[in-house]
């Protein structure tokens, strides 16, 4: 299954080059542009300043004169149009434009989607009527009607985060602490609120004649929070230093041995 974004009669080099960035973000890399205004967009300083680094994106990139080359060996063709049409393919949002896809794909694989190319106009006047008139959908993000027109980067941005979705995505990022094994475990946890709650009696905040819940609240605040051993380290080292300062302060404040006192 491949995927292509089209760039129809582009005219600001700028924009080549968000495109370009959109892509690369959600892992494609087949950029074809018909007859930009710039012969020389893929190279423009505008365009690889946009492209804020997908410069294998934009090496990759191909300009051709016709639609036609564009959509060499595509199989499924998708228009990007906020105003739908009165004859024409059907307009639907990417999302569940995909979800059909998906659903009508032989054991509702993403591997079996058929070749994908996502079609996008000029910035001047949008896609020209008989460009959209040959694709299969007119996808249009579902956006505030009142001001619901998206410049070429951020509308691909959209599809391609949508696309990619259906493909599969990515995996989230972890807490690097976390994904190598680094989480305090159940008996750490505990050591650690002990120790926590010794430094608070210490401080008077907590009455342990009457402690009510403040333990068990904390016990589920750090829980919800996974903490890792550093964490709990960085808690009992505060711990350790209430209950030596409380310790200096008691020794400051104890009243001094009367006069003629005898010491046994």
């Amino acid at each position: 299954m491949k995927t292509r974004f089209v760039l129809i009669n582009t005219s600001h080099a700028g924009n080549v080059g968000a495109a370009a960035r959109a892509m690369k973000t959600m892992g494609f890399d087949d950029l074809v542009l018909v007859a930009p205004r710039w012969a020389n967009v893929l190279r423009r300083e505008e365009t690889i300043q946009r492209a804020s680094g997908a410069l294998d994106v934009l090496n990759n990139a191909r300009i051709v004169a016709t639609l036609d080359e564009a959509l060499d060996g595509m199989s499924h063709l998708c228009a990007t149009a906020m105003t739908p049409r009165d004859f024409g393919p059907p307009t639907r949002s990417p999302r569940a434009h995909f979800e059909q896809l998906l659903t009508e794909a032989p054991g509702q694989a993403a591997s079996a989607l058929p070749h994908t190319a996502f079609l996008f106009g000029s910035e001047r006047f949008g896609m020209r009527n008989e460009d959209v008139y040959r694709c299969h959908v007119a996808l249009s993000i579902p956006s505030n009607p009142q001001f619901g027109s998206l410049n070429i980067g951020a509308a691909l941005q959209v599809i391609a985060y949508e696309w990619r979705l259906t493909l599969g995505g990515f995996d989230v990022a972890q807490n690097p602490a976390l994904a190598t094994g680094n989480a305090a475990d159940a008996a750490q946890v505990a050591g650690m609120l002990a120790h926590l709650e010794e430094s608070l009696v210490a401080l008077e905040y907590l009455d342990p004649a009457a402690p009510k819940k403040l333990m068990p609240r904390l016990n589920a605040l750090f829980n919800r929070a996974a903490v890792t051993q550093e964490e709990v380290h960085i808690v009992r080292g505060i711990a350790k230093a209430v209950l030596q300062q409380s310790a200096r302060l008691r020794a400051a404040t104890a009243p001094a041995d009367a006069p003629g006192d005898i010491k046994g």
